[in-house]
Protein backbone atom coordinates (compact mmCIF):
# COMPACT_ATOMS: atom_id res chain seq x y z
CA UNK A 1 0.00 0.00 0.00
CA UNK A 2 0.96 3.65 -0.53
CA UNK A 3 0.93 4.71 2.94
CA UNK A 4 0.42 3.07 6.07
CA UNK A 5 -1.53 6.02 7.68
CA UNK A 6 -1.18 9.74 8.16
CA UNK A 7 -0.01 9.47 11.91
CA UNK A 8 3.18 7.49 10.97
CA UNK A 9 3.65 9.20 7.76
CA UNK A 10 3.78 12.63 9.16
CA UNK A 11 6.26 11.31 11.85
CA UNK A 12 8.76 10.20 9.25
CA UNK A 13 8.23 13.79 7.77
CA UNK A 14 8.67 15.51 10.48
CA UNK A 15 11.87 13.64 10.74
CA UNK A 16 12.77 14.56 7.38
CA UNK A 17 11.97 17.60 7.54
CA UNK A 18 14.01 18.70 10.55
CA UNK A 19 16.94 17.25 8.75
CA UNK A 20 16.84 19.05 5.81
CA UNK A 21 15.81 22.30 8.45
CA UNK A 22 19.08 21.58 9.78
CA UNK A 23 21.18 21.96 6.67
CA UNK A 24 19.46 24.67 5.16
CA UNK A 25 20.10 26.40 8.83
CA UNK A 26 24.01 25.33 9.17
CA UNK A 27 24.03 26.60 5.42
CA UNK A 28 22.98 30.27 6.24
CA UNK A 29 24.14 30.55 9.45
CA UNK A 30 27.42 29.49 8.03
CA UNK A 31 27.49 32.05 5.65
CA UNK A 32 26.30 34.61 8.30
CA UNK A 33 29.40 33.66 9.88
CA UNK A 34 31.54 34.06 6.68
CA UNK A 35 30.03 37.72 7.03
CA UNK A 36 31.08 38.26 10.64
CA UNK A 37 34.69 37.03 10.56
CA UNK A 38 34.95 38.57 7.10
CA UNK A 39 34.21 42.34 8.98
CA UNK A 40 35.71 41.78 12.35
CA UNK A 41 39.10 41.41 12.82
CA UNK A 42 39.94 37.63 13.73
CA UNK A 43 40.86 37.31 17.39
CA UNK A 44 40.54 33.43 17.55
CA UNK A 45 44.69 32.98 17.26
CA UNK A 46 47.81 35.15 16.86
CA UNK A 47 48.87 32.82 14.39
CA UNK A 48 45.98 34.07 12.27
CA UNK A 49 46.86 37.35 11.84
CA UNK A 50 48.02 38.01 8.75
CA UNK A 51 44.55 36.02 7.05
CA UNK A 52 42.48 38.33 9.31
CA UNK A 53 44.24 41.46 7.91
CA UNK A 54 43.82 40.30 4.30
CA UNK A 55 40.32 39.74 4.59
CA UNK A 56 39.63 42.77 6.57
CA UNK A 57 40.65 44.65 3.44
CA UNK A 58 37.63 43.12 1.34
CA UNK A 59 35.05 46.00 0.49
CA UNK A 60 31.51 45.36 0.98
CA UNK A 61 30.56 44.73 -2.26
CA UNK A 62 31.95 41.31 -1.49
CA UNK A 63 29.59 40.90 1.06
CA UNK A 64 26.55 42.05 -1.53
CA UNK A 65 27.82 39.14 -3.67
CA UNK A 66 28.21 36.72 -1.55
CA UNK A 67 25.00 37.05 0.32
CA UNK A 68 23.35 38.05 -3.52
CA UNK A 69 24.86 34.47 -4.61
CA UNK A 70 23.29 32.55 -1.40
CA UNK A 71 19.82 34.39 -2.70
CA UNK A 72 20.18 33.40 -6.02
CA UNK A 73 20.88 29.81 -5.44
CA UNK A 74 17.47 29.73 -2.93
CA UNK A 75 15.68 31.25 -5.12
CA UNK A 76 17.08 28.60 -8.31
CA UNK A 77 15.93 26.15 -5.83
CA UNK A 78 12.45 27.58 -5.58
CA UNK A 79 11.77 27.53 -8.86
CA UNK A 80 13.06 24.15 -9.34
CA UNK A 81 10.85 23.10 -6.11
CA UNK A 82 8.32 25.15 -7.68
CA UNK A 83 7.95 23.11 -11.15
CA UNK A 84 8.24 20.17 -9.35
CA UNK A 85 5.24 20.40 -7.20
CA UNK A 86 3.50 21.35 -9.94
CA UNK A 87 3.65 18.90 -12.46
CA UNK A 88 3.84 15.66 -9.75
CA UNK A 89 2.22 17.61 -6.44
CA UNK A 90 5.12 16.95 -4.44
CA UNK A 91 8.18 18.56 -3.05
CA UNK A 92 11.21 17.20 -4.66
CA UNK A 93 13.56 17.31 -1.71
CA UNK A 94 10.74 15.58 0.60
CA UNK A 95 10.77 12.76 -1.57
CA UNK A 96 14.08 12.51 -2.47
CA UNK A 97 14.36 12.51 1.09
CA UNK A 98 11.69 9.80 2.43
CA UNK A 99 13.01 7.58 -0.58
CA UNK A 100 16.07 7.60 0.74
CA UNK A 101 15.83 8.06 5.12
CA UNK A 102 12.78 5.72 5.24
CA UNK A 103 14.44 2.18 4.49
CA UNK A 104 16.84 3.34 7.05
CA UNK A 105 14.34 4.47 9.11
CA UNK A 106 12.90 0.84 9.01
CA UNK A 107 9.98 2.38 6.96
CA UNK A 108 7.66 0.10 5.13
CA UNK A 109 7.83 -0.09 1.02
CA UNK A 110 5.89 2.77 -0.38
CA UNK A 111 5.28 1.00 -3.37
CA UNK A 112 1.41 1.05 -4.53
CA UNK A 113 1.83 -1.61 -6.65
CA UNK A 114 -0.34 -4.09 -4.25
CA UNK A 115 -3.26 -6.57 -5.69
CA UNK A 116 -6.01 -4.14 -4.46
CA UNK A 117 -5.02 -1.85 -7.07
CA UNK A 118 -6.94 -3.80 -9.79
CA UNK A 119 -10.15 -3.04 -9.44
CA UNK A 120 -9.08 0.78 -9.35
CA UNK A 121 -7.84 0.25 -13.01
CA UNK A 122 -11.42 -0.80 -13.78
CA UNK A 123 -12.69 1.99 -12.40
CA UNK A 124 -9.65 4.38 -13.60
CA UNK A 125 -10.65 2.75 -16.97
CA UNK A 126 -14.16 3.80 -16.86
CA UNK A 127 -15.60 6.63 -18.36
CA UNK A 128 -17.38 9.29 -15.57
CA UNK A 129 -20.08 9.92 -17.96
CA UNK A 130 -22.63 10.26 -15.14
CA UNK A 131 -19.58 12.43 -12.53
CA UNK A 132 -22.44 15.00 -11.42
CA UNK A 133 -25.80 12.94 -11.42
CA UNK A 134 -27.87 13.79 -8.98
CA UNK A 135 -29.82 10.69 -7.07
CA UNK A 136 -32.80 10.58 -4.94
CA UNK A 137 -31.94 10.27 -1.38
CA UNK A 138 -32.32 6.38 -0.43
CA UNK A 139 -32.79 8.01 3.16
CA UNK A 140 -34.50 10.98 3.16
CA UNK A 141 -36.65 11.81 5.22
CA UNK A 142 -40.29 12.94 5.51
CA UNK A 143 -41.42 16.56 5.07
CA UNK A 144 -44.21 16.87 6.87
CA UNK A 145 -42.97 14.25 10.13
CA UNK A 146 -39.60 15.77 9.75
CA UNK A 147 -38.56 18.72 7.67
CA UNK A 148 -41.96 20.68 8.55
CA UNK A 149 -41.03 20.16 12.21
CA UNK A 150 -37.41 21.70 11.76
CA UNK A 151 -38.28 25.21 10.04
CA UNK A 152 -41.17 25.47 13.11
CA UNK A 153 -38.59 24.59 15.69
CA UNK A 154 -35.41 26.80 13.82
CA UNK A 155 -37.83 28.74 11.51
CA UNK A 156 -34.86 27.69 9.07
CA UNK A 157 -35.96 25.83 5.47
CA UNK A 158 -33.77 22.92 5.38
CA UNK A 159 -34.64 21.93 1.29
CA UNK A 160 -33.86 24.19 -0.99
CA UNK A 161 -35.85 24.90 -4.24
CA UNK A 162 -33.54 23.18 -6.55
CA UNK A 163 -34.14 20.20 -4.58
CA UNK A 164 -37.57 20.33 -4.43
CA UNK A 165 -37.87 20.99 -8.06
CA UNK A 166 -36.15 17.65 -8.62
CA UNK A 167 -38.25 15.86 -6.31
CA UNK A 168 -41.11 17.03 -8.04
CA UNK A 169 -39.71 15.80 -11.44
CA UNK A 170 -39.20 12.55 -9.51
CA UNK A 171 -42.95 12.44 -8.94
CA UNK A 172 -43.94 13.19 -12.10
CA UNK A 173 -42.08 10.88 -13.53
CA UNK A 174 -42.45 7.65 -11.18
CA UNK A 175 -46.36 8.55 -10.35
CA UNK A 176 -48.35 9.70 -13.49
CA UNK A 177 -48.89 8.07 -16.56
CA UNK A 178 -50.13 8.97 -20.10
CA UNK A 179 -53.43 7.55 -19.46
CA UNK A 180 -54.13 9.82 -16.06
CA UNK A 181 -56.54 11.68 -17.80
CA UNK A 182 -58.82 9.01 -18.39
CA UNK A 183 -59.38 8.66 -14.44
CA UNK A 184 -60.60 11.73 -12.45
CA UNK A 185 -58.93 11.26 -9.21
CA UNK A 186 -55.58 10.24 -10.99
CA UNK A 187 -55.77 13.44 -13.63
CA UNK A 188 -56.43 15.39 -10.11
CA UNK A 189 -52.78 14.03 -9.14
CA UNK A 190 -51.24 14.74 -12.27
CA UNK A 191 -52.07 18.23 -11.50
CA UNK A 192 -51.33 18.04 -7.79
CA UNK A 193 -47.69 16.99 -8.05
CA UNK A 194 -46.99 19.95 -10.46
CA UNK A 195 -47.98 22.33 -7.83
CA UNK A 196 -44.88 24.86 -5.59
CA UNK A 197 -47.63 25.41 -3.27
CA UNK A 198 -47.59 22.64 -0.24
CA UNK A 199 -51.47 23.71 0.98
CA UNK A 200 -52.39 23.61 -3.27
CA UNK A 201 -50.93 19.91 -3.24
CA UNK A 202 -52.30 19.17 0.02
CA UNK A 203 -56.07 20.13 -1.41
CA UNK A 204 -55.53 18.38 -4.11
CA UNK A 205 -54.62 15.21 -2.78
CA UNK A 206 -57.98 15.56 -0.28
CA UNK A 207 -59.97 16.07 -3.73
CA UNK A 208 -58.75 12.95 -5.46
CA UNK A 209 -59.64 10.58 -2.49
CA UNK A 210 -63.24 12.23 -2.27
CA UNK A 211 -63.65 11.01 -5.73
CA UNK A 212 -61.68 7.92 -5.56
CA UNK A 213 -59.07 5.55 -3.17
CA UNK A 214 -56.07 6.97 -5.15
CA UNK A 215 -52.83 5.67 -3.54
CA UNK A 216 -50.90 8.40 -5.21
CA UNK A 217 -52.94 10.62 -3.05
CA UNK A 218 -52.82 9.17 0.28
CA UNK A 219 -48.29 8.88 -0.31
CA UNK A 220 -48.80 12.46 -0.92
CA UNK A 221 -50.42 13.14 2.52
CA UNK A 222 -47.91 10.87 4.30
CA UNK A 223 -45.39 12.80 2.94
CA UNK A 224 -46.54 16.60 3.28
CA UNK A 225 -49.26 16.54 5.53
CA UNK A 226 -48.78 13.45 8.30
CA UNK A 227 -46.93 15.53 11.60
CA UNK A 228 -45.37 12.67 13.03
CA UNK A 229 -44.13 8.85 11.61
CA UNK A 230 -46.97 7.01 12.87
CA UNK A 231 -50.01 9.30 10.86
CA UNK A 232 -47.39 8.90 8.22
CA UNK A 233 -47.49 5.18 8.79
CA UNK A 234 -51.39 5.12 8.87
CA UNK A 235 -51.59 6.68 5.61
CA UNK A 236 -49.16 4.71 3.76
CA UNK A 237 -50.80 1.43 4.82
CA UNK A 238 -54.03 3.01 3.68
CA UNK A 239 -52.07 3.92 0.10
CA UNK A 240 -50.49 0.52 -0.05
CA UNK A 241 -54.10 -1.27 -0.16
CA UNK A 242 -55.35 0.75 -2.97
CA UNK A 243 -51.74 0.09 -4.56
CA UNK A 244 -52.39 -3.17 -4.57
CA UNK A 245 -55.59 -3.43 -6.30
CA UNK A 246 -54.15 -1.14 -9.18
CA UNK A 247 -51.34 -3.52 -9.33
CA UNK A 248 -53.30 -6.40 -9.84
CA UNK A 249 -55.55 -5.14 -12.03
CA UNK A 250 -52.39 -3.38 -14.45
CA UNK A 251 -50.85 -6.84 -14.40
CA UNK A 252 -53.48 -8.65 -15.72
CA UNK A 253 -53.82 -5.97 -18.47
CA UNK A 254 -49.61 -4.90 -19.29
CA UNK A 255 -49.40 -7.20 -22.34
CA UNK A 256 -52.42 -5.79 -24.05
CA UNK A 257 -50.58 -2.19 -25.36
CA UNK A 258 -48.42 0.28 -24.93
CA UNK A 259 -50.43 2.20 -22.68
CA UNK A 260 -51.49 -0.49 -20.37
CA UNK A 261 -47.89 -1.43 -19.96
CA UNK A 262 -47.10 2.33 -19.07
CA UNK A 263 -49.66 1.97 -16.45
CA UNK A 264 -48.38 -1.08 -15.21
CA UNK A 265 -44.78 0.30 -14.81
CA UNK A 266 -46.09 3.51 -12.93
CA UNK A 267 -47.94 1.21 -10.36
CA UNK A 268 -44.83 -0.49 -9.68
CA UNK A 269 -43.47 2.40 -8.71
CA UNK A 270 -46.09 3.26 -6.82
CA UNK A 271 -46.21 -0.07 -5.14
CA UNK A 272 -41.97 -0.62 -4.41
CA UNK A 273 -42.23 3.37 -2.78
CA UNK A 274 -44.89 2.91 -0.31
CA UNK A 275 -43.73 -0.53 0.48
CA UNK A 276 -40.00 0.97 0.98
CA UNK A 277 -41.37 3.91 3.06
CA UNK A 278 -43.21 1.33 5.23
CA UNK A 279 -39.90 -0.12 6.11
CA UNK A 280 -38.69 3.36 6.63
CA UNK A 281 -41.67 3.98 9.04
CA UNK A 282 -40.68 0.62 11.28
CA UNK A 283 -37.41 1.48 11.27
CA UNK A 284 -38.21 5.00 12.42
CA UNK A 285 -40.36 3.61 15.32
CA UNK A 286 -37.79 0.97 16.58
CA UNK A 287 -39.26 -2.27 15.05
CA UNK A 288 -35.47 -2.84 12.88
CA UNK A 289 -36.00 -6.40 12.22
CA UNK A 290 -39.61 -5.82 10.66
CA UNK A 291 -37.89 -3.16 8.74
CA UNK A 292 -35.41 -5.67 7.51
CA UNK A 293 -37.97 -8.25 6.74
CA UNK A 294 -39.86 -5.91 4.52
CA UNK A 295 -36.74 -4.55 2.89
CA UNK A 296 -35.62 -8.23 1.90
CA UNK A 297 -38.93 -8.89 0.82
CA UNK A 298 -38.93 -6.00 -1.22
CA UNK A 299 -35.77 -6.98 -3.16
CA UNK A 300 -36.58 -10.31 -3.90
CA UNK A 301 -40.09 -9.28 -5.18
CA UNK A 302 -38.66 -6.54 -7.22
CA UNK A 303 -34.80 -7.26 -7.89
CA UNK A 304 -34.52 -5.35 -11.19
CA UNK A 305 -35.51 -1.86 -9.12
CA UNK A 306 -31.97 -0.82 -8.52
CA UNK A 307 -32.07 2.16 -9.33
CA UNK A 308 -34.36 2.65 -6.19
CA UNK A 309 -31.22 1.68 -4.02
CA UNK A 310 -33.06 -0.43 -1.36
CA UNK A 311 -29.89 -2.08 -0.06
CA UNK A 312 -28.51 1.14 1.77
CA UNK A 313 -31.61 1.23 3.62
CA UNK A 314 -31.28 -2.34 4.71
CA UNK A 315 -27.06 -1.90 5.12
CA UNK A 316 -28.24 0.45 7.29
CA UNK A 317 -30.64 -1.42 9.53
CA UNK A 318 -28.76 -4.55 10.03
CA UNK A 319 -25.93 -2.21 11.43
CA UNK A 320 -28.28 -1.22 13.97
CA UNK A 321 -28.81 -4.74 14.72
CA UNK A 322 -25.09 -5.24 15.00
CA UNK A 323 -25.50 -7.97 12.59
CA UNK A 324 -22.30 -7.49 10.74
CA UNK A 325 -22.39 -10.66 9.41
CA UNK A 326 -25.32 -10.06 7.15
CA UNK A 327 -24.10 -6.39 6.22
CA UNK A 328 -21.01 -8.51 4.82
CA UNK A 329 -23.44 -10.30 2.94
CA UNK A 330 -25.23 -7.33 1.38
CA UNK A 331 -21.61 -5.53 0.82
CA UNK A 332 -20.32 -8.62 -1.24
CA UNK A 333 -23.30 -8.47 -3.45
CA UNK A 334 -23.31 -4.86 -4.33
CA UNK A 335 -19.96 -3.75 -3.50
CA UNK A 336 -18.46 -5.16 -7.26
CA UNK A 337 -16.66 -3.55 -9.74
CA UNK A 338 -19.47 -3.53 -12.32
CA UNK A 339 -21.99 -1.68 -9.93
CA UNK A 340 -21.48 2.12 -8.87
CA UNK A 341 -20.23 2.94 -5.89
CA UNK A 342 -21.63 5.01 -2.72
CA UNK A 343 -20.12 6.43 0.34
CA UNK A 344 -22.48 3.67 1.96
CA UNK A 345 -21.08 1.12 0.54
CA UNK A 346 -17.18 2.12 0.82
CA UNK A 347 -17.40 2.81 3.90
CA UNK A 348 -19.59 0.31 5.75
CA UNK A 349 -16.77 -1.75 4.03
CA UNK A 350 -14.32 -0.09 5.69
CA UNK A 351 -16.07 -0.07 9.04
CA UNK A 352 -16.25 -3.68 8.94
CA UNK A 353 -12.91 -3.84 8.35
CA UNK A 354 -11.83 -1.35 10.75
CA UNK A 355 -13.88 -3.16 13.41
CA UNK A 356 -11.37 -6.41 13.58
CA UNK A 357 -8.74 -4.17 14.63
CA UNK A 358 -9.68 -0.87 15.97
CA UNK A 359 -10.25 -1.89 19.73
CA UNK A 360 -6.59 -3.01 19.83
CA UNK A 361 -4.93 -0.36 17.77
CA UNK A 362 -2.40 1.99 18.91
CA UNK A 363 -0.54 4.71 16.83
CA UNK A 364 2.37 4.24 18.85
CA UNK A 365 2.41 0.65 18.81
CA UNK A 366 2.01 0.24 14.65
CA UNK A 367 4.89 2.85 14.60
CA UNK A 368 6.95 0.67 16.19
CA UNK A 369 6.50 -2.65 15.13
CA UNK A 370 4.33 -1.86 11.94
CA UNK A 371 1.09 -2.83 10.61
CA UNK A 372 -0.33 -6.15 10.78
CA UNK A 373 -2.31 -7.66 7.25
CA UNK A 374 -5.60 -6.67 9.31
CA UNK A 375 -4.56 -3.16 10.22
CA UNK A 376 -3.00 -2.64 6.65
CA UNK A 377 -6.59 -3.91 5.08
CA UNK A 378 -8.59 -1.33 7.38
CA UNK A 379 -6.09 1.19 6.81
CA UNK A 380 -6.66 0.52 2.87
CA UNK A 381 -10.50 0.25 3.23
CA UNK A 382 -10.52 3.68 4.70
CA UNK A 383 -8.12 4.96 1.75
CA UNK A 384 -10.68 4.01 -0.63
CA UNK A 385 -13.35 5.29 1.10
CA UNK A 386 -12.04 8.66 1.84
CA UNK A 387 -11.07 8.71 -1.94
CA UNK A 388 -14.77 8.05 -3.03
CA UNK A 389 -15.49 10.74 -0.43
CA UNK A 390 -13.31 12.68 1.46
CA UNK A 391 -16.01 14.82 2.65
CA UNK A 392 -17.48 12.13 5.08
CA UNK A 393 -14.28 11.93 7.60
CA UNK A 394 -15.28 15.15 9.27
CA UNK A 395 -18.40 14.48 9.73
CA UNK A 396 -18.01 11.55 11.31
CA UNK A 397 -15.32 13.02 12.95
CA UNK A 398 -17.76 15.71 14.60
CA UNK A 399 -15.32 18.46 13.22
CA UNK A 400 -18.13 19.35 11.04
CA UNK A 401 -21.66 20.19 12.08
CA UNK A 402 -23.97 17.86 10.39
CA UNK A 403 -27.33 19.08 9.05
CA UNK A 404 -30.78 17.30 7.77
CA UNK A 405 -29.85 15.85 4.65
CA UNK A 406 -31.32 16.76 1.27
CA UNK A 407 -33.65 15.01 -0.60
CA UNK A 408 -31.07 14.00 -3.42
CA UNK A 409 -27.64 13.52 -3.34
CA UNK A 410 -24.67 13.91 -5.48
CA UNK A 411 -21.96 11.07 -4.92
CA UNK A 412 -19.03 12.01 -4.29
CA UNK A 413 -20.23 15.38 -2.80
CA UNK A 414 -20.94 17.39 0.11
CA UNK A 415 -24.77 16.78 0.10
CA UNK A 416 -23.60 12.41 0.32
CA UNK A 417 -21.35 13.22 2.52
CA UNK A 418 -24.00 14.75 4.67
CA UNK A 419 -26.72 12.24 4.42
CA UNK A 420 -24.33 8.74 5.13
CA UNK A 421 -22.94 10.50 8.60
CA UNK A 422 -26.36 11.91 9.44
CA UNK A 423 -27.67 8.15 9.67
CA UNK A 424 -24.32 6.15 10.26
CA UNK A 425 -22.41 8.23 12.82
CA UNK A 426 -24.10 6.11 15.69
CA UNK A 427 -22.26 2.71 13.78
CA UNK A 428 -19.06 4.02 14.40
CA UNK A 429 -19.23 5.23 17.21
CA UNK A 430 -20.48 1.77 18.38
CA UNK A 431 -17.51 -0.22 17.11
CA UNK A 432 -14.83 0.70 19.62
CA UNK A 433 -11.84 2.45 18.37
CA UNK A 434 -13.19 2.39 14.85
CA UNK A 435 -13.24 6.74 15.03
CA UNK A 436 -9.94 6.11 15.68
CA UNK A 437 -8.27 4.77 13.21
CA UNK A 438 -10.46 6.41 10.93
CA UNK A 439 -8.77 9.94 12.96
CA UNK A 440 -5.07 8.08 12.34
CA UNK A 441 -5.48 7.44 8.65
CA UNK A 442 -7.85 9.37 6.72
CA UNK A 443 -5.41 12.36 5.65
CA UNK A 444 -3.19 10.06 4.36
CA UNK A 445 -5.23 9.70 1.64
CA UNK A 446 -4.79 12.69 -0.35
CA UNK A 447 -0.76 12.12 -0.21
CA UNK A 448 -1.68 8.78 -2.24
CA UNK A 449 -4.02 10.33 -4.84
CA UNK A 450 -2.15 11.77 -8.03
CA UNK A 451 -1.54 15.39 -8.70
CA UNK A 452 -3.77 17.32 -10.13
CA UNK A 453 -6.89 15.73 -9.69
CA UNK A 454 -7.71 15.28 -13.14
CA UNK A 455 -5.90 11.97 -12.09
CA UNK A 456 -7.01 8.98 -9.64
CA UNK A 457 -5.88 6.38 -7.80
CA UNK A 458 -8.45 3.76 -7.13
CA UNK A 459 -11.26 5.30 -9.03
CA UNK A 460 -11.93 7.62 -11.32
CA UNK A 461 -10.92 11.37 -10.97
CA UNK A 462 -12.62 13.60 -8.44
CA UNK A 463 -15.31 15.32 -10.49
CA UNK A 464 -14.54 19.40 -10.38
CA UNK A 465 -18.60 20.26 -10.39
CA UNK A 466 -19.22 18.97 -7.42
CA UNK A 467 -19.57 22.10 -5.19
CA UNK A 468 -20.88 23.49 -7.73
CA UNK A 469 -24.08 20.99 -7.30
CA UNK A 470 -23.56 21.04 -3.67
CA UNK A 471 -24.58 24.44 -3.28
CA UNK A 472 -27.71 24.06 -5.44
CA UNK A 473 -29.00 21.40 -3.04
CA UNK A 474 -27.95 22.37 0.62
CA UNK A 475 -29.14 24.94 2.19
CA UNK A 476 -27.35 28.89 2.29
CA UNK A 477 -26.58 28.45 6.04
CA UNK A 478 -24.41 25.43 6.00
CA UNK A 479 -20.77 25.78 4.51
CA UNK A 480 -20.11 23.69 1.69
CA UNK A 481 -17.59 21.74 1.97
CA UNK A 482 -14.73 21.66 -1.15
CA UNK A 483 -12.40 19.32 -1.93
CA UNK A 484 -9.28 18.95 0.37
CA UNK A 485 -6.55 21.26 -1.55
CA UNK A 486 -2.68 20.03 -1.65
CA UNK A 487 -1.53 22.64 0.57
CA UNK A 488 2.56 23.83 -0.66
CA UNK A 489 5.30 21.32 0.84
CA UNK A 490 7.23 23.00 3.97
CA UNK A 491 10.38 22.96 1.96
CA UNK A 492 8.89 25.52 -0.98
CA UNK A 493 7.63 27.44 1.75
CA UNK A 494 11.10 27.52 3.64
CA UNK A 495 13.33 27.92 0.66
CA UNK A 496 10.78 31.02 -0.47
CA UNK A 497 11.20 32.94 2.85
CA UNK A 498 15.38 31.97 2.72
CA UNK A 499 15.50 33.33 -0.57
CA UNK A 500 13.53 37.12 0.33
CA UNK A 501 15.58 37.31 3.45
CA UNK A 502 18.94 36.68 1.80
CA UNK A 503 17.79 38.78 -0.90
CA UNK A 504 16.74 41.27 1.61
CA UNK A 505 20.23 41.01 3.71
CA UNK A 506 22.30 41.69 0.25
CA UNK A 507 20.70 45.10 -0.13
CA UNK A 508 21.05 46.03 3.22
CA UNK A 509 24.35 45.21 3.43
CA UNK A 510 25.38 47.23 0.29
CA UNK A 511 23.13 50.12 1.40
CA UNK A 512 24.17 50.17 5.01
CA UNK A 513 27.07 48.27 5.37
CA UNK A 514 28.73 49.07 8.48
CA UNK A 515 25.37 48.91 10.27
CA UNK A 516 25.13 45.31 9.46
CA UNK A 517 28.19 44.59 10.60
CA UNK A 518 27.26 45.98 13.96
CA UNK A 519 24.37 43.71 13.62
CA UNK A 520 25.99 40.58 12.48
CA UNK A 521 28.51 40.73 15.40
CA UNK A 522 25.96 41.74 17.78
CA UNK A 523 24.01 38.34 16.75
CA UNK A 524 27.13 36.24 16.57
CA UNK A 525 28.38 37.62 19.95
CA UNK A 526 24.80 36.58 21.53
CA UNK A 527 24.72 33.52 19.59
CA UNK A 528 28.38 31.89 20.47
CA UNK A 529 28.24 33.80 23.84
CA UNK A 530 27.79 29.95 25.57
CA UNK A 531 30.70 28.42 23.24
CA UNK A 532 32.59 31.19 24.31
CA UNK A 533 31.93 30.53 28.07
CA UNK A 534 32.38 26.37 27.78
CA UNK A 535 35.84 27.65 25.54
CA UNK A 536 37.09 29.63 28.62
CA UNK A 537 36.37 27.01 30.94
CA UNK A 538 38.39 24.81 29.28
CA UNK A 539 41.06 26.83 28.97
CA UNK A 540 41.03 27.14 32.65
CA UNK A 541 41.17 23.55 33.10
CA UNK A 542 43.97 22.46 30.68
CA UNK A 543 47.25 22.90 31.15
CA UNK A 544 48.33 26.09 29.23
CA UNK A 545 51.15 23.53 27.02
CA UNK A 546 48.45 21.27 26.18
CA UNK A 547 46.04 23.86 25.15
CA UNK A 548 48.84 25.49 23.15
CA UNK A 549 49.36 22.43 21.39
CA UNK A 550 45.48 21.61 20.64
CA UNK A 551 45.47 24.88 19.06
CA UNK A 552 48.25 24.43 16.26
CA UNK A 553 46.97 20.94 15.27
Amino acid sequence: MAEAGAGFVEQLKCCVACSWSSLWALWFFGMLFLVYILRAPLKINDNLTTVSMFLNTLTPKFYVALTGTSSLISGLILIFEWWYFRKYGTSFIEQVSVSHLRPLLGGVDNSPNNSNTSNGDSDSNRQSVSECKVWRNPLNLFRGAEYNRYTWVTGREPLTYYDMNLSAQDHQTFFTCDTDHLRPADAIMQKAWRERNPQARISAAHEALELNECATAYILLAEEEATTIVEAEKLFKQALKAGEGCYRRSQQLQHHGTQYEAQHRRDTNVLVYIKRRLAMCARKLGRTREAVKMMRDLMKEFPLLSMFNIHENLLEALLELQAYADVQAVLAKYDDISLPKSATICYTAALLKARAVSDKFSPEAASRRGLSTAEMNAVEAIHRAVEFNPHVPKYLLEMKSLILPPEHILKRGDSEAIAYAFFHLQHWKRVEGALNLLHCTWEGTFRMIPYPLEKGHLFYPYPICTETADRELLPSFHEVSVYPKKELPFFILFTAGLCSFTAMLALLTHQFPELMGVFAKAFLSTLFAPLNFVMEKVESILPSSLWHQLTRI
